[in-house]
């Protein structure tokens, strides 16, 4: 056995074998080369300035100085009288978002999938509010809970039932938002459990038939077991959206010429992401609201860790 040093001609072919490898994958590493650019400049470098900010005292103003002491902006966050109440309502909105969403697009999904007459039809018009702007929508939704003539009050006093406060009532406002969530991103997981569906091999659902299983049966033992890949999928990242909400609250909360009343009544929709929006461009406190976007960063991972073990899953067939 010689284990002497590597002699130059093994230490040439190495690298000629490099060269060859290099050369005949090139073309793969242009392709990829402009996402890792865009990765790289749009989410990994301002997470490590989010991580650089969050021990500053920098206000848009000044230039960042780190903070006497480090961790100055994070000690002040159980302070926040708005940081409590923030802490929340996201957490209740993304748990209870979450499985009324997942509930509702699974149970559209099994609905449509099937061979009817204007099925894409349906099928288009479930999709369309994914597609449209969520200021849009939120802005009709507007129209929709206003108390006095707004189209749901109309409804619920055509039926007998009394009228709501909706976004005008601190123990409705809240509810009122995740209805219109769950709404609009409804189409976009439907979709997704849709083609986890039509994946699921028909020789499955006919050996089931055969045996005599029920449409409930079916389900429950069958195709929801076999939907445990899609259905890790659309938690874990529709928790990861449900968790940074802004779009909604400040459309449909604030007062018109002062969006620093956003989030009411009295806080009772006011979010996280809305806090660090308003520390930031309204208040200029960049070290503080860089906090708050650290801290939310790592329970959005510590949540997605647990949903990860959570639904783990092993399926074949």
């Amino acid at each position: 056995m010689n284990n002497g040093p590597v002699a130059p001609a093994s230490i040439g072919g190495g690298q000629a074998r490099f060269g060859v490898y290099f050369r005949r994958n090139l073309a793969g590493y242009l392709f990829v080369l402009p996402q890792i650019l865009f990765i790289t400049v749009f989410i990994l470098v301002p997470i490590v300035g989010a991580f650089y900010y969050s021990i500053t005292n920098y206000n848009l103003l000044t230039a960042p100085e780190i903070a006497d002491p480090i961790w100055k902006n994070f000690a002040a966050l159980p302070g926040d009288e708005r940081y409590g109440p923030a802490i929340r309502n996201t957490l209740v909105f993304a748990f209870v978002t979450v499985p009324a969403g997942v509930i509702t697009s699974l149970l559209l999904a099994q609905l449509i999938n099937r061979s009817i007459r204007g099925i894409y039809f349906f099928r288009a018009m479930f999709y369309m509010p994914v597609v449209s702007s969520f200021v849009a929508v939120s802005l009709i939704w507007l129209w929709f809970y206003e108390p006095q003539f707004g189209l749901f009050n109309e409804f619920l006093l055509w039926v007998g039932l009394p009228a709501s406060k909706w976004l005008k009532g601190q123990e409705s406002a809240l509810l009122a938002i995740i209805v219109m969530s769950v709404w609009k991103n409804m189409g976009l997981n439907m979709v997704i459990y849709l083609a986890g569906l039509q994946g699921i091999p028909p020789t499955v659902i006919e050996a089931a038939d055969i045996d005599g299983a029920g449409r409930v049966s079916k389900f429950l033992r069958i195709i929801l077991p076999l939907l445990a890949p899609t259905t890790y999928f659309v938690v874990i990242v529709y928790f990861i959206g449900a968790l940074q909400m802004f779009v909604q609250v400040w459309i449909m909360t604030q007062q018109p010429g002062n969006g620093v009343l956003t989030g009411g009544p009295l806080d009772s929709t006011v979010t996280v992401v809305l806090l660090i929006y308003s520390n930031a461009f309204e208040y200029l406190k960049m070290g503080y609201a860089a906090a708050m976007s650290v801290v939310l960063f790592l329970v959005i991972a510590l949540i997605t860790y647990m949903n990860s073990r959570l639904l783990q899953y092993e399926v074949g067939w």
